[in-house]
């Protein structure tokens, strides 16, 4: 007869992982004694290496602030940034946050009428939906074919290697209760080949 330990109520991060070590982890053949702190650290420093640059703790503290909030202002950056560090100063997040986004470690994003976006979401031509009363920012993956927003109707002779798609809208939680709002439904077409 086994034992079976009672769940642990998390209280905060400690706890939550504590809790993911004793009952999730060994779910997925991972080790309860598997440092995820550690991993997902090595994690972000391997990335820095491999786009050439040093690691250092505010590229290290930036880099990840950018993936656990997604289209986050440099000035929100900054705040996280200072949070965990102690001390480090606007300018500094914005040279690293420059420096990422030179080396394809982020992208930036500026929706009409609002301060530039950070997101450590690159390479996949995903799009983004912006809702007009709130302010949310979420990504929308590309609905059809491998890249179709890069073969525009005509291309002057341009070498296109990227398009940004924004779609504007209201969000659920923005969205009227039981009004007229046009819902609109994505069919999904065929590709071009």
């Amino acid at each position: 007869m086994v034992a079976h330990q009672a769940p642990v109520v998390a209280h905060g991060p400690d706890e939550l992982i504590e809790s993911f070590r004793i009952f999730l982890w060994p779910k997925f053949g991972l080790s309860p004694k598997f440092d995820i702190v550690n991993f997902v650290q090595n994690t972000y420093k391997d990335r820095l290496k491999s786009h050439g640059l040093n690691v250092t703790a505010q590229r290290l503290t930036v880099l990840q602030t950018i993936s656990d909030f997604p289209h986050i202002t440099a000035d929100q950056a900054t705040e996280i940034a200072r949070n965990h560090l102690g001390s480090i100063s606007r300018q500094s997040v914005y040279n690293t946050l420059n420096t990422l986004v030179e080396k394809g470690l982020a992208r930036r994003i500026q929706p009409i009428n609002s301060p530039a976006l950070f997101e450590d979401r690159v390479g996949d031509n995903h799009h983004h939906l912006v809702c007009r009363t709130c302010g949310v920012v979420v990504d929308v993956d590309c609905a059809v074919g491998l890249r179709p927003c890069l073969e525009a109707s005509d291309d002057n002779s341009f070498s296109i290697d990227e398009a940004e798609v924004t779609y504007w809208g209201l969000c659920p939680k923005c969205q009227p209760k039981n009004s007229n709002v046009r819902k609109t439904t994505t069919t999904k077409r065929k590709a071009r080949s």
